[in-house]
């Protein structure tokens, strides 16, 4: 197997599972209304710029 077939998903996105405290998800939401989001999309940014930035 090459290393590109190897990097590619076969779907665009999956599903992921985790349970969060009850506080960090009533912060999420307050955040993404105020910020004309949803949950999905806060969180996406969230862990991609943690991804990017963490050493």
């Amino acid at each position: 197997m090459t290393e590109e077939i190897k990097n590619e998903c076969l779907e665009p996105t999956d599903s992921l599972t985790v349970e969060l405290p009850c506080q960090m998800i009533e912060r999420i939401e307050k955040y993404a209304k105020k910020n004309e989001s949803n949950v999905s999309g806060v969180l996406l940014e969230a862990l991609d710029t943690f991804l990017r930035n963490h050493k």
